[in-house]
């Protein structure tokens, strides 16, 4: 009997570019999972697009549409539950989750976020790196809590920051580095060499003390 694969869910408020990362790591076979629902708060979301024409069902909410932010994401939420999904992908989600509200999906749900965490959390990385005079810059993912861009760090990927780089140029180079990053730490999950034991994650059984890192050879542990 064959073993029925992970079902996923994703949020993505803009163009879905990490989204598409995600449904082409699984169409060349690389990432072993079931897309069971794509999300918005954005009706016009290029990922709504994306995941149309990869036939998987969407999902578009109007925030303006519900009393107060708690409402929304409890209805979010439950629209999500009962897709069947077993994760939850935030990829590009442009909002704060209620922490009430997301508390039964703690362990079960990660997100991509363009800084090395835990600098630079919230908005504008790419210029807070740039004005700081960093010398590195990067993507993390990580569990997702109630703290903003605050839960456990499972990987990430670093980028030396070049001369004369502006915002723009360090986004878009930062860009690929986040399309392997995040189906990786999504695969690992479907794989369960990575696992969340009720407090904090765990990788390969052990306790995961430092993020692992992208390589050409994909993620391991940090040296």
């Amino acid at each position: 009997m064959t073993t029925p694969l992970p079902r996923v869910a994703v949020l993505a408020s803009g163009r879905g570019s990490n989204l598409a990362a995600l449904i082409e790591a699984r169409e060349r076979g690389e990432l072993p999972v079931e897309f069971v629902l794509v999300g918005s708060d954005k009706a016009d979301a290029g990922a709504l697009r994306l995941a149309e024409a990869a036939n998987i069902p969407t999902l578009a909410l109007d925030p303006r549409g519900y009393p107060d932010r708690r409402a929304f994401d409890l209805d979010l939420f439950a629209r999500i539950a009962a897709s069947g999904a077993e994760w939850l992908v935030l990829a590009g989600f442009m909002r704060i989750l209620d922490g009430e509200a997301l508390m039964p999906w703690v362990g079960r749900m990660i997100n991509i976020h363009p800084s090395l965490l835990p600098k630079y959390r919230g908005l504008h990385t790419h210029r807070r790196a740039l004005e700081a005079g960093d010398h590195e810059h990067g993507a993390s993912v990580h569990f997702v809590t109630a703290e903003l861009d605050g839960g456990p760090v499972i990987a990430q990927a670093r980028l030396a920051i070049a001369a004369g780089d502006d915002e723009n140029q360090l986004a878009q180079r930062l860009l690929p580095l986040e399309h392997r990053l995040l189906p990786a730490v999504l695969g690992l999950l479907a794989s369960k060499r990575l696992q969340w034991d009720g407090h904090a994650p765990r990788f390969d059984g052990q306790p995961l003390l430092t993020p692992l890192m992208l390589s050409d050879e994909g993620l391991l542990p940090a040296e």
